[in-house]
């Protein structure tokens, strides 16, 4: 049956493929009782899905996919142990004989009873275990019922498959990386989300919001992803199918086009010079960097070092991580921001339930509250900065003292490296973040006492309409053009200014062709985006003249009705 889905239009791009459909939430199934003449036969269902489970996770496990995770091997190998614990292996198999119920009630009621379990350990890592008994379950279920397995086998990546989650959480979306996947379709999320941003980054067409889409989709439908429109047509006709085959050739060529701008200056047409730098989440993102002709790293999220495991990644692991990238970069600047955990991006087993985790204890309030945590990171992040032009970013600052307390901080992690003798840039640069309205409104005390600053639009966006950017029934008041969001943007820009100190856009606002010209008019001069957004805001900036577009800007910044900003916005990017 042929039919259209709309929702939030998150990243570019026409994407035609066949739904690969995947679950984290609790699995329903059918129970039904068999004559006594079937169950030998049901019995050997169930021993042949588990086989076949067995043989796909070891063939992954022999042939793992290019880039894949660190920790796949070893991800691998619990799910194999638990697919031949005895309550998978071998007690849904005396179940069926017992009961003479179908085999998919029986390996249910055994997973819910290995739950009960794991939930009942004290433990916090043992209990985190019953998502990976979940994940076993629903591997040998989908092969009971006949779909394919969880992550597509090896022998299907020719085939391009469209993943349709109910949600895929930041950590999640991190370990599909290396699926490429043809497009990304979610039920939740909103534009601005971390699963969003991480997803623009990964140059893939992506829709969410699409509330029952992993209801209403079957495995393998045929599918087109309008990702500019936020529109998916199901099983097309041959007419649509061919028109969007020649859509989506016209996409890939103008992205082909784009890429013959890596190597060129990113220039004004007044002749002013502009910086781009790129937003990563790990040190694997570099080549994208470099194929997008990147002149620095404007943001290292290094919390996601942190996702995705059960033990923090240690002192070392750190350093070489961030060490990598330093000289992967051969002198271009890093900026690494300090884990900005809380809010959408936990750390397994965290036992910390906030009611706003947005307001709550997060990233330099974490930091400052698990100081040996923190001490950690700053050691590695200071003898990273030995081997090329590091920077640290301090996030969520939102006053005096939390900024003192952070450089006295730091200047006692130095004292301990010097006392080791260990190697590290002592003129280091320390910057912040200005994503909190208190800290927009303070940026001349900020600018005293850091060597430059980032804003981060898509916290300072948020706290300043108070608008949870991750919530899809408010997600629609957030508002970039929003007359109070831009003056902030103005003060924090001009204050930065004033005082010599640089200042950068590293949200989401930066790659988005939109505000390029409006975030020039207001002075800004270093941008920091996703790599696949680099080349379309390089193209942006060489159309640009800065004297011809300071008089918009000016009237945008004193308009105070929504319509009338946005169609001086438009007479700005005409």
């Amino acid at each position: 049956m042929n039919f259209t889905l709309h929702g939030i239009a998150v990243s570019g791009g026409i994407a035609i493929g066949h739904a690969h459909l995947i679950s984290h939430t609790s699995l329903e199934v059918a129970h039904y009782v068999l004559p006594k003449r079937l169950v030998d036969k049901e019995v050997a269902r169930f021993d042949a899905a588990l086989e076949s489970t067995r043989q796909e996770l070891a063939a992954l496990r022999a042939n793992p996919p290019q880039q894949a995770a660190a920790e796949f091997d070893a991800f691998l190998d619990l799910h194999l142990m638990i697919l031949a614990d005895e309550h998978i292996s071998r007690a849904p198999r005396e179940m069926i004989e017992r009961e003479q119920c179908n085999a998919e009630w029986a390996l249910k009621v055994q997973m819910d009873d290995m739950v009960a379990h794991f939930e009942a350990f004290e433990d916090a890592y043992l209990r985190e275990r019953k998502a990976d008994v979940v994940q076993v379950v629903e591997r040998v279920l989908k092969t009971l019922t006949g779909q394919p397995g969880h992550v597509p086998p090896a022998a299907r990546h020719d085939v391009s498959m469209i993943l349709v989650a109910h949600d895929v959480s930041p950590a999640d979306l991190i370990q599909l990386k290396p699926y490429q996947f043809a497009a990304i379709l979610t039920d939740l999320g909103s534009a601005t989300s971390h699963t969003s941003i991480i997803a623009r980054g990964l140059n893939t067409p992506c829709v969410v919001g699409l509330h029952h889409a992993r209801e209403l989709l079957r495995e393998n439908d045929l599918l087109i992803v309008d990702g500019a429109q936020g529109v998916i047509i199901v099983n097309p006709d041959k007419h649509i199918l061919d028109e969007y085959k020649l859509r989506q050739e016209q996409w890939e060529l103008e992205r082909q086009k784009l890429k013959r701008l890596k190597s060129t200056r990113a220039t004004t047409l007044d002749g002013t010079s502009i910086e781009l730098h790129a937003n990563i989440e790990l040190p694997q993102d570099l080549p994208e960097v470099k194929e997008n002709g990147a002149t620095g790293i404007g943001l290292f999220r290094s919390e996601f070092l942190f996702l995705n495991r059960d033990e923090l990644p240690d002192e070392e692991e750190q350093f070489e991580a961030y060490r990598a990238v330093a000289k992967g970069m051969k002198g271009l600047p890093v900026t690494i921001r300090t884990f900005d955990l809380g809010a959408d991006k936990q750390l397994s087993g965290a036992e910390r339930v906030a009611s706003n985790p947005a307001l709550g204890l997060r990233a330099i309030r974490l930091c400052l509250a698990e100081p040996q945590l923190f001490r950690t990171q700053l050691r590695a992040l200071l003898r990273a900065s030995h081997y090329g032009n590091v920077k640290i970013l301090v996030p969520m600052l939102s006053g005096v003292a939390e900024l003192n307390q952070t450089l006295q901080f730091i200047a006692a992690v130095k004292q301990g490296l010097d006392a080791e003798d260990l190697p590290y840039n002592r003129a280091v640069q320390i910057g912040g973040m200005i994503e909190i309205p208190a800290a927009a409104l303070m940026v001349n005390v900020f600018a005293k006492k850091l060597d430059f600053l980032s804003i981060g639009t898509n916290d300072l966006i948020q706290y300043t309409l108070a608008i949870d950017r991750t919530d899809e029934e408010v997600a629609h008041l957030y508002d970039p053009l929003h007359p109070a969001v831009l003056h902030l943007l103005a003060h924090v820009i001009g204050g930065a200014d004033k005082a010599g100190v640089p200042v950068s856009v590293c949200g989401e606002m930066a790659g988005d062709l939109a505000y390029t010209r409006l975030l020039l008019g207001l002075g800004l001069r270093q941008f920091s985006m996703n790599p696949a957004q680099l080349l379309g805001a390089k193209q942006r900036v060489l159309t640009t003249s800065l004297p011809e577009i300071a008089s918009l800007t000016q009237k945008i910044l004193h308009t105070d009705d929504p319509m009338k900003i946005r169609e001086l916005l438009d007479k700005l990017n005409a």
